[in-house]
């Protein structure tokens, strides 16, 4: 790919306006790396559901309001738009709320 074939992209852009279910979009992925964007409007994690990911996960939050809760912690850990974290694969986590009247989009790296 040379320099014109390359096209610069907006993370805020493209985003519907109604969201009935989470969205999961792949920005770029190899196979040491996945970049992901994820649009969020009061969804969250099934009941009883925990992600045990075989990869490490940072996340950033951009925008909105979410709440992770981690497997045998008690407390919940309050995203707010520039908080990121990194997870560690296999430590189980959920998604415990985003915000139901706002957008939130995370940026995740899996490596």
């Amino acid at each position: 790919m040379n320099l014109t074939e390359m096209k610069t992209k907006n993370i805020f852009n493209n985003i519907p306006s109604e969201i009935s279910q989470e969205i999961f979009e792949n920005l770029l992925e190899n196979k040491n790396i996945r970049i992901e964007r994820i649009i969020s409007k009061g969804q969250y994690s099934a009941p009883g559901f925990w992600y045990d990911q075989y990869e490490n996960e940072w996340v950033i939050l951009l925008k909105g309001k979410a709440k992770l809760l981690f497997k045998n912690e008690s407390k919940e850990i309050y995203l707010s738009p520039g908080d990121f974290i990194n997870i560690p694969s296999h430590i189980k986590h959920r998604v415990d709320w985003t915000d139901p009247n706002e957008k939130t989009i995370w940026l995740a790296i899996f490596y």
